[in-house]
């Protein structure tokens, strides 16, 4: 059963059996059925989840009342409001699973334990912060300077399983378009 998150910590840092059996211990595995909130605007994030199986999107709802996914997340990922789950603080966002999924999850007491007990897990959550913030970087850096093409481009190359996975709005969301404008995008690459 923890095969894929131990391939997952073991491409980070390097844990004998007994580190690995209690990092497998306090992990909470959970089932959860497809249209699930994980965490909804107002609560306080008490997860980080390593996905397991399934697909799940982030996203919050803007000023107009539109909704805006600002990540999907699947297999071998983890997921989870950072400000929130480390503050204690009410979130912003919406976790929501687009499929049935299993998950693993740690709450801010067993991740907190994780660390004071097997200080090499620093290293991983750092590595993993430093990736995701590179990945935000280069997204902030595609909104502002490429053309919608090129995101399209760009999301189909890095994710090329999200799309036969999610509902094509989803997917127009999270570029910052319109359904439609992404189907005008989808025909002129067609087109080529």
């Amino acid at each position: 059963m923890f095969e894929e998150i131990n391939a997952y910590i073991n491409r980070y840092t390097l844990c004998d059996v007994e580190e690995v059996k209690f990092f497998n211990s306090i992990l909470q595995h959970k089932t959860v059925a497809k249209k699930t909130f994980l965490l909804q605007e107002g609560e306080i994030c008490k997860f980080e989840a390593f996905i397991r199986k399934g697909c799940i999107r982030t996203y919050y709802i803007d000023h107009k009342g539109a909704e805006v996914t600002l990540q999907f997340a699947i297999e071998n990922w983890w997921v989870s409001d950072i400000a929130s789950f480390h503050e204690q603080k009410p979130s912003r966002m919406f976790i929501e699973t687009l499929e049935d999924c299993e998950l693993f999850l740690l709450s801010p007491e067993t991740k907190e334990k994780l660390l004071r007990q097997v200080p090499k897990f620093e290293r991983m959550f750092r590595l993993m912060v430093q990736r995701n913030l590179t990945r935000l970087q280069e997204r902030l850096f595609q909104t502002i300077a490429t053309t919608a093409v090129e995101k399209y481009l760009d999301f189909i190359e890095r994710y090329p399983t999200i799309p036969q996975r999610v509902a094509q709005h989803y997917i127009a969301s999270y570029l910052g378009f319109s359904p439609e404008f992404l189907s005008k995008v989808r025909t002129k690459l067609a087109k080529k």
